[in-house]
């Protein structure tokens, strides 16, 4: 039977660095709103893998990948618009500079912001909520590695680490919608129905801009 958030969301948001489960929690609220699902399908890169290998090389490739295949999706949420269904996305267009920031050089990275500056206003819709997953380094780390994604493999903790910092940043100065900043050390929302429903209940109770919700709470 279909859901809803009695807040009015119909455009939410789940991010977070890698291992933090924000595309678990984006499919469990999907499920639990019967809302359309736009997802980063990371497998369907196919410079990734080899990214992972030499980031230096295939940088550039992989995060423009990324970024058509992102502003593809966005373009379909806006004619979703027209019709009364709720969307649940597991990645923010504004955090594909985060990661360009951290992955390209000087030059790559101007031409990538030319692109980026270009053409994501054609397809940016603001989210009525994001819900940003927040874990420890080490936690993140360990999350990786216990799930053994081979291409996720290669990927340093150094990385992971700047990475979890970069989001923090971001994050620290987001304001262009309403953030629910979680801690996830000790929330399981793909297995716990308790914990997801806290969090469904947390948001529907949500009335300020930014809030925290750390379990116990």
């Amino acid at each position: 039977m279909k859901n809803a958030l009695r807040t009015g969301v119909r455009n939410l948001v789940v991010e977070g660095p890698i291992g933090v489960g924000k595309t678990s929690l984006a499919r469990r609220l999907g499920e639990h709103l019967d809302a359309e699902l736009l997802l980063e399908q990371p497998e369907t890169n196919p410079f990734l893998n080899r990214f992972y290998q030499n980031q230096q090389r295939y940088a550039l490739q992989t995060q423009l990948f990324f970024l058509f295949h992102r502003l593809d999706q966005l373009h379909e949420r806006a004619q979703l618009q027209l019709f009364p269904r709720t969307v649940v996305s597991d990645y923010l267009l504004e955090k594909d500079l985060l990661f360009a920031g951290l992955t390209l050089n000087e030059d790559e990275y101007r031409l990538y912001r030319q692109i980026y500056d270009r053409l994501s206003p054609q397809a940016s819709v603001a989210p009525d909520l994001v819900i940003y997953l927040q874990a420890k380094p080490e936690t993140l780390i360990a999350r990786v590695r216990k799930r053994g994604i081979d291409m996720e493999r290669r990927i340093s903790d150094d990385y992971l680490l700047l990475l979890g910092e970069s989001y923090t940043r971001f994050f620290h100065h987001y304001d262009d919608a309403p953030v629910m900043v979680v801690n996830s050390e000790n929330l399981n929302f793909a297995d716990s129905a308790d914990d997801f429903l806290l969090l469904v209940q947390r948001i529907e109770s949500m009335r300020g801009r930014r809030e925290y919700f750390n379990r116990g709470d």
